[in-house]
């Protein structure tokens, strides 16, 4: 395991999740070193995250944003159509919306060509929500490693291949 990813500052872009481009208003974290819980989908829900060339692009990417970015990758579960993963920002991290902006756009590039597919990858929006606690952490995530279960795609979570976890997010 990785070692725990370096204290942060706070980011203040908020997304809804079904409204495109509707920003909630800009509040401060609850702590200088928020854990964010991220969830993004592709266009058009498009099936396109579930296999070994995906998971190897997205992991690739988030491990170079610790040094590139200022961005730390904890757990992180890949489904057919979303992705869900849980971040958190050094001090000198680029701005969240900025992030995400960035490592859907490489992405976008290399699964277009990885899997012969045209662009949009990405929806244009995401959800995020800062924890406030371990045990919230360790609820949410036990909750979205679930996701396989519940679609059917495996009996056990552990058994699902395209999860992981970059670094130890410690409170």
């Amino acid at each position: 395991m990785e070692p725990a990813c370096p204290q942060a500052a706070t980011t203040k872009t908020m997304h809804h999740p079904t409204q495109q481009y509707r920003h909630l208003a800009h509040v401060s974290s609850f702590r200088e070193n928020p854990i964010v819980f991220l969830t993004t989908g592709t266009h058009q829900r498009k099936k396109l995250l579930a296999n070994a060339q995906c998971h190897e692009i997205l992991r690739e990417i988030w491990e170079k944003s610790t040094v590139a970015d200022s961005w730390c990758v904890g757990h992180y579960i890949l489904m057919p159509d979303h992705v869900h993963l849980f971040a958190r920002p050094a001090i000198d991290a680029r701005p969240m919306a900025k992030w995400i902006k960035m490592w859907k756009s490489i992405s976008s590039r290399k699964i277009a060509a990885a899997l012969a597919t045209r662009p949009p990858i990405w929806q244009a929006d995401y959800f995020d929500r800062y924890l406030r606690s371990s045990e919230n952490y360790s609820q949410e995530w036990h909750y979205v490693e679930q996701d396989a279960v519940r679609a059917g795609l495996v009996s056990d979570p552990k058994d699902w291949p395209y999860r992981g976890i970059i670094h130890d997010l410690m409170f």
